[in-house]
């Protein structure tokens, strides 16, 4: 049974919670709750719908009218930045450097080479050679709330922007309620806590060889957040390889011998991604990189 009322217009009633759809950053949004209150869920989706928007508008390096894109046509000025985006850039600068360097949120501009449909396609290295050129955390200049990048390069939040909106949804979420509920955002989740007679929330893991089908694992999940990374639906054939999208900005080129899929449980949404895109950035030694990190984590090659 779907309800319609002014709190939502897309939440529906499921045997014991309540489920609230929306669509937000590209991604297919879910908000489960644990509660017999139709008003309430609705509120909930509400709450979650709107932060998620409002953090995709902030972020997008898709648009013409934020931060994101100030900052990435200044053309070699210094852009004055506020607490949260700052939080971020802080962020993404620990990954840099916990990465010797391939967790690079200017690496962006290789985006201009590479298409990842699935075929078999190799950019031309001088094209890759150039976009390295513009790519590079050393180069750019962050210190107190002021970014400068030299002109042509480019930020890009998309390696940890969802994780992000999740736990922000999560956090608006649990000033008006204490049920428990389950967010899920394109595959990146984080749940509250145990359902009503101590339950947990029941996640399955997409098997990268069958897009669609869940196989890879199945996740009880009380609290805490779960994320995957990995080439399911983006990816290259080169000499009939497949080749993940997600790129070494050493060399401009796919990882090699990356993991398929990597799915990691952790605190936050945005530690578990970011653990899960570091992993595979370590291409072969994915998982005795996750072992050292003390979270559980599923791999699939």
């Amino acid at each position: 049974m779907k309800l319609q009322n002014a709190a939502s217009p897309d939440v529906e009633r499921h045997e014991d919670h309540f489920l609230g759809r929306f669509t937000a950053m590209a991604s297919p949004c879910e908000i489960l709750v644990d509660t017999d209150d139709a008003n309430l869920a609705g509120i909930v989706l509400e709450r979650a719908r709107t932060e998620a928007l409002r953090i995709e508008h902030k972020f997008s390096r898709y648009r013409n009218d934020n931060l994101v894109h100030a900052i990435n046509h200044a053309n070699g000025r210094t852009v004055a930045v506020d607490d949260e985006t700052a939080l971020l850039l802080d962020y993404a600068a620990t990954c840099y450097e916990l990465s010797g360097g391939t967790f690079d949120i200017t690496s962006g501009a290789l985006r201009r080479v590479w298409t990842f449909d699935g075929r078999e396609q190799i950019p031309d290295r001088d094209a890759i050679a150039d976009a390295l050129r513009h790519v590079g955390w050393s180069r750019v200049t962050w210190h107190d709330h002021a970014l400068t990048l030299p002109a042509g390069m480019e930020v890009d939040f998309g390696g940890i922007g969802k994780e992000y909106a999740v736990d922000r949804a999560a956090a608006e979420i649990a000033t008006c309620t204490d049920a428990a509920f389950l967010i899920n955002f394109g595959g990146d989740l984080s749940a509250t806590g145990p359902r009503r007679g101590g339950r947990s929330w029941i996640v399955g893991v997409e098997d990268p060889g069958r897009v669609g089908e869940i196989g890879a694992a199945r996740i009880e999940l009380v609290r805490g957040a779960v994320a995957t990374s990995g080439d399911a639906r983006r990816f290259v054939t080169v000499a009939g390889k497949r080749l993940g999208h997600i790129l070494d900005p050493h060399t401009g080129w796919p990882v090699e011998n990356a993991p398929r899929s990597v799915t990691v449980m952790a605190g936050t949404c945005i530690e578990a991604g970011s653990l899960a895109t570091l992993s595979i950035l370590r291409g072969a030694d994915a998982e005795r990189f996750l072992a050292d990190q003390g979270v559980e984590f599923w791999v699939v090659r």
